[in-house]
């Protein structure tokens, strides 16, 4: 078993099957499909009440941006079975730690929808040397999600805090909380006041971002 003192940064966070969706841009019927076909078993909790982990976020993303058509580049969609291919011969494999302690992909996804191995110089998986500048950051603003460390300027994404949640920036505040007020009919100004220590910009742009990733 895994001590807690050796778990990854990505494997943490904790994330029902509306919110994994909404964060990683990929619809919840497509997430439960891949779910259920074994293609990304979620990590936390597969059974009953799905959870899926911080870095199944990541690697939804990676599979959504395979099957997705790059019509500005004329390329098709990986198909299924390219992408599960890809699965089987990186299996869990997605990510280690460098030399320097951070967290980095083991492969890496060009916006052409092609994999690479995460190699110095990298290569496909065919062999073919390819250019660092051509890869795509899963991390950043994808399709429909938004930016996983950043989703907000005056927010944040920490894996390990507030399990995974976006928060205020030096806050454990979570978006959340704040929407929810809004929900209830509260202003930003009105939030304010029960929160003096933050400031109005981020509690507005923590009801905005909400909204987003509701509709």
């Amino acid at each position: 078993m895994t001590s807690a003192a050796t778990v990854s940064q990505l494997d943490l966070g904790h994330y029902e099957a509306e919110r994994a969706a909404a964060l990683a841009g990929v619809p919840r019927s497509t997430l439960y499909y891949w779910a259920r076909t074994d293609l990304i078993v979620p990590s936390i909790s597969p059974h009953r009440e799905k959870l899926w982990s911080y870095r199944d976020l990541l690697t939804l993303r990676l599979v959504r941006w395979l099957r997705l058509p790059k019509d500005d580049l004329g390329v098709a969609a990986t198909t299924m079975s390219e992408v599960r291919e890809v699965m089987d011969t990186v299996g869990e494999r997605l990510w280690s730690i460098d030399e320097r302690g951070r967290e980095v992909p083991t492969i890496l996804v060009g916006r052409d929808g092609t994999v690479f191995l995460g190699e110095r110089p990298l290569s496909t998986l065919g062999g073919q040397v390819v250019l660092e500048h051509d890869q795509l950051d899963l991390f950043a603003p994808f399709d429909r999600g938004v930016d996983l460390r950043v989703p907000r300027p005056r927010l944040r994404i920490v894996p390990g805090k507030v399990a995974g949640e976006p928060h205020l920036v030096g806050s454990r505040l979570t978006t959340r909380t704040v929407a929810g007020l809004a929900v209830r009919g509260l202003s930003v100004a009105q939030i304010a006041v029960l929160y003096p220590h933050e400031e109005p910009e981020a509690l507005a742009e923590a009801v905005e971002l909400e909204r987003s990733l509701a509709a």
